[in-house]
């Protein structure tokens, strides 16, 4: 932003003429923050439509789960292509006490603590499957305003000299480079506020399935534990 812009008219106050007009320094800053912008927006439907569809496969697994179905039946429909986190914490926790019992194992308290660490893993796995790419929202939503900032900084500081060496002050003349700055301090706004919405309600709503798989992995590794004695 220079004296370009304050030879600009009055009225092109437009977004487009206001970007063409500003400092290359200003125009990097509003780009980063529009395609930040962008990419945020692509995370927040991304992770809706993922929890969604993660609560629904959860809702029908848990149905089937406790219809009565035998443990051995339900592992082999799931096993090659478990379809959703609990199924897959369900196998992952079959799989390791077949295998066991199939190489001969005999210690009951050791069984019970593979397993354990079985679900344990499975349930970070599939968590940080639900998580992934939340970081980049948190991030946006802290550092979106002040980079918005940096740019309006400068260019109000360019728009500064410019008028100096143009020895104009009319407010006509300097109020283009003037909205050029705020609109680097507008868009980090446009950037920054949804992320830190969507960050708290994704996170929300990430931690509330994430509870819900531990708690499904109490459940089944009380069952498994039952069997476990019995079979002792």
């Amino acid at each position: 932003m220079g004296q370009a812009a304050l030879d600009a008219p009055a009225g092109s106050l437009s977004f487009m003429s206001l970007f063409m007009q500003a400092h290359i320094v200003v125009k990097l800053v509003m780009i980063g923050l529009i395609v930040a912008s962008v990419w945020s927006w692509a995370i927040i439907v991304d992770k809706s439509l993922l929890y969604s569809r993660v609560k629904r496969q959860m809702d029908r697994f848990e149905k089937v789960f406790w219809s009565g179905q035998s443990l051995e039946d339900l592992y082999r429909s799931l096993a090659n292509r478990p379809g959703s986190a609990l199924a897959a914490i369900f196998v992952a926790a079959m799989r390791e006490w077949k295998r066991s019992f199939e190489t001969g194992a005999r210690s009951p308290i050791g069984l019970q603590t593979r397993i354990d660490k079985v679900l344990d893993v499975t349930i970070a796995r599939e968590t940080e499957r639900l998580e992934s790419r939340l970081l980049f929202l948190a991030t946006v939503g802290s550092a979106g305003p002040f980079i918005g900032l940096f740019g309006t900084v400068w260019g109000i500081m360019t728009s500064f000299q410019a008028i100096a060496a143009s020895k104009n002050t009319s407010l006509a003349v300097v109020a283009p480079g003037i909205a050029e700055a705020l609109m680097a301090t507008a868009l980090g706004l446009l950037a920054a506020i949804p992320a830190v919405i969507a960050y708290n309600k994704l996170s929300s709503a990430s931690s509330k399935i994430a509870g819900r798989m531990e708690g499904f992995a109490d459940e089944f590794s009380a069952i498994l534990s039952r069997q476990i004695d019995e079979r002792a």
